[in-house]
């Protein structure tokens, strides 16, 4: 347990009916009764935990707040240490005075995601169970935040504990078999081993394939919606974004910079960023914007390329799928209320997603999000499974799949078992990365320094 105790607000910074000041630590009680006067007369340190209590909140002589004192001892708190929670009025002014007197009673300021390090450090969560926090606080869906739900209740931890489990136990039974011959060892049969070896690595690999559906859902995906000028991608930034984001006009070249905005289709979370009409164009303002959608062409994950479906393919819609590339993407043939000339197959042949739509009124939008949800593979996405939930565990998983790959070539090539433990010992100390069993003080430090303060 930390000898030091932390404060920190803990509710959102600004106006609102309620603000909370977190204090974790030994003497956090101690601390919070130094500020907190009950209306009852009584010490918080006479308070048992799952306690509350009605009363001020001072500074030296001066009453700042109305407070309700929540107390919780140790190890049974959130960080596993001695918590107490002051509920006052919301605001940034009145938060930010009953914390100052907090500190000035002895507390030091928490650093961001320093309680929930703490409750990691103390075994209240692990490290995927504590990165799920911030997913929960960072959701902006129901999907997602029931997937983060589930990870922080344990469900990727179960699955890699699984693994892990299996692995260590052939693990102590090839080095008992090797290492105490004369003991009565059952034998290490290389079908069994290979049989085990096959089922972790298939494990393994529905993590790794499940990635970016669940990134999808989650994280959300850089989309860029390009196109010609007046073709109606500003409608669709509009349409999809439910508000009128970006400014919509018959004039070509409306658009001179890229406008972004995040919006939840389907299951998935679109970055998107409406860009400047992809065009040859002498106007020096239009032509940064053009170069900046070329830009991002080079590092989005979704392209939505839009086309005017009244008109022909022409060169320059040409010109834009062949930049497209192995990109995913998906082609809106738009102003659908106004009939067809666009020969559709000409575009199929560079991007077989098609979608009929008229940006303007809205018709064909669940096609378009039908071929979101599939192109990302989140149709069926179920979020109660265990889900790799960013790029550090993803390495780790696939760090293991790489090494459970090697436990088999070796058993294949006749390598023995000396060099299969090798592999072995590599892919169990991956996984044990994953929840932090066997975690560097670096990778910790990296994986809390993404939280806020206060949590």
């Amino acid at each position: 347990m930390n000898s030091t105790t932390i404060a920190a607000i803990s509710t959102a910074q600004g106006a609102g009916g309620i603000g909370v000041i977190r204090i974790s630590g030994d003497d956090a009680i101690f601390i919070a009764d130094k500020v907190f006067k009950g209306i009852n007369g009584k010490s918080l340190c006479e308070y048992n935990g799952y306690s509350a209590g009605f009363g001020y909140i001072y500074d030296g002589g001066e009453k700042l707040d109305e407070a309700v004192a929540l107390v919780f001892r140790a190890p049974h708190s959130y960080t596993g240490e001695n918590v107490v929670e002051l509920s006052c009025h919301g605001g940034v002014y009145i938060t930010g005075q009953v914390l100052r007197a907090v500190l000035n009673a002895g507390a030091i300021p928490a650093a961001a995601g320093e309680f929930t390090k703490r409750a990691f450090l103390n075994g209240k969560l692990d490290l995927t169970e504590a990165e799920a926090v911030m997913n929960i606080i960072s959701a902006q869906s129901k999907t997602a935040a029931r997937a983060a739900l589930s990870c922080k209740e344990g469900s990727l931890s179960k699955k890699i504990d699984a693994i892990s489990s299996c692995l260590i136990d052939i693990a102590a039974h090839i080095s008992a078999w090797v290492d105490f011959p004369e003991e009565d060892v059952p034998e290490v049969e290389d079908e069994k081993l290979l049989a085990a070896f096959e089922a972790a690595k298939s494990d393994l690999n529905a993590l790794i394939s499940g990635y970016d559906a669940g990134r999808a859902v989650t994280q959300g995906i850089d989309t860029l919606i390009i196109g010609k000028p007046n073709v109606g991608k500003s409608t669709l930034m509009n349409l999809l974004s439910g508000c009128e984001k970006s400014i919509v006009t018959d004039v070509p070249g409306t658009t001179r910079d890229i406008i972004e905005e995040t919006v939840l289709v389907g299951n998935v979370i679109l970055r998107l960023s409406d860009t400047a009409g992809l065009r040859k164009t002498e106007n020096i303002v239009e032509k940064i914007g053009v170069e900046r959608t070329k830009q991002r062409l080079e590092r989005c994950g979704l392209i939505i390329a839009v086309f005017d479906g009244s008109l022909p393919i022409d060169s320059e819609d040409i010109s834009l799928l062949e930049k497209i590339g192995d990109i995913p993407a998906i082609a809106v043939v738009n102003k659908s209320d106004k009939g067809r000339l666009t020969e559709l197959d000409d575009i199929k042949k560079y991007i077989p997603n098609v979608v009929e739509l008229s940006a303007k009124s809205g018709d064909g939008l669940t096609s378009l999000v039908e071929n979101v949800e599939k192109i990302c593979g989140t149709g069926n996405f179920n979020p109660s499974q265990p889900l790799v939930a960013n790029e550090r565990q993803l390495l780790q998983v696939k760090n293991a799949a790489s090494s459970v790959d090697d436990c088999i070539s070796a058993l294949r090539d006749g390598f023995g078992l000396d060099a299969v433990s090798v592999a072995l010992q590599d892919a169990v100390d991956c996984l044990l990365g994953i929840t932090g069993k066997k975690a560097s003080d670096a990778v910790i430090d990296t994986v809390f320094e993404t939280f806020c303060v206060g949590k």
